[in-house]
């Protein structure tokens, strides 16, 4: 959860209608635009053959290392969306996580299109729908989500520990493991759709972009390997 002082913006919450609906307006904007950017991003690299040798580049590098630099790149960028009072700054640190996103994703992607044709686009349509149906549920129950965040910052230390074992000692992480990164992925959607309705200043929709962008590609990603796993 993000915290902001008081030189921010009120919080979209308390808004009247009209300046709240402006805030969310602009936020599930942003985050649509950071989704086609993504998508944009990974057809300019099939098209061009570049995604083959950046698969092939990533897959012959340690994961811990890559999945460390991507750590650090989604700390910076989050970090600056929220505290930074330049929108350009803010817009950078956004397009930066995208480009990152893009890139970190392409040896799944190319696994994918190799080995399960369709399950891209089967990942995809599954990925929205279960973004879809758990926003819904904040907007319309108007639940505060927040007594999840320690849950979720176990479950992602554990999962993260996982990950390092698997690649320290050649374990293989199975379909039980992406189905509980999935659970896990739906509940920071809950707590991040939360986090924008009830505390995110109304000047910081490109953060609050950021992070639903985040969660909804780190679904996609689990979602995706759950459809390459039971193709392969």
């Amino acid at each position: 959860m993000q915290t902001f002082d008081s030189t921010y913006g009120p919080v979209a919450a308390p808004l009247d209608v009209a300046r709240r609906s402006q805030f969310l307006s602009r936020t599930y904007g942003h985050l649509t635009g950071a989704v086609f950017l993504f998508a944009a991003i990974e057809v300019v690299l099939f098209k061009t053959g570049a995604a083959q040798q950046i698969a092939r580049s990533l897959m012959g590098v340690s994961w811990l290392i890559v999945l460390g630099g991507f750590m650090v790149v989604g700390w910076l960028a989050s970090r600056t969306a929220s505290v930074a009072s330049s929108s350009a700054a803010q817009y950078l640190a956004l397009t930066g996580f995208v480009v990152a996103e893009a890139i970190i994703f392409v040896p799944l992607l190319y696994l994918a299109e190799t080995y399960a044709p369709g399950a891209i686009g089967s990942a995809a349509l599954v990925t929205f729908l279960g973004f879809a149906g758990l926003t819904a549920v904040v907007f319309v129950t108007r639940k505060d989500f927040s007594f999840l965040r320690t849950l979720l910052f176990w479950g992602f230390v554990v999962g993260l520990l996982l990950i390092v074992a698997s690649v320290l000692f050649g374990w293989n992480l199975g379909t039980w493991f992406s189905v509980g990164m999935i659970a896990l992925a739906g509940g920071a959607v809950l707590h991040d759709t939360s986090e924008v309705l009830h505390r995110y200043p109304d000047d910081r929709h490109v953060a609050a972009a950021l992070q639903l962008f985040a969660s909804v590609a780190l679904m996609f990603w689990y979602v995706l390997r759950l459809f390459l796993q039971a193709r392969r």
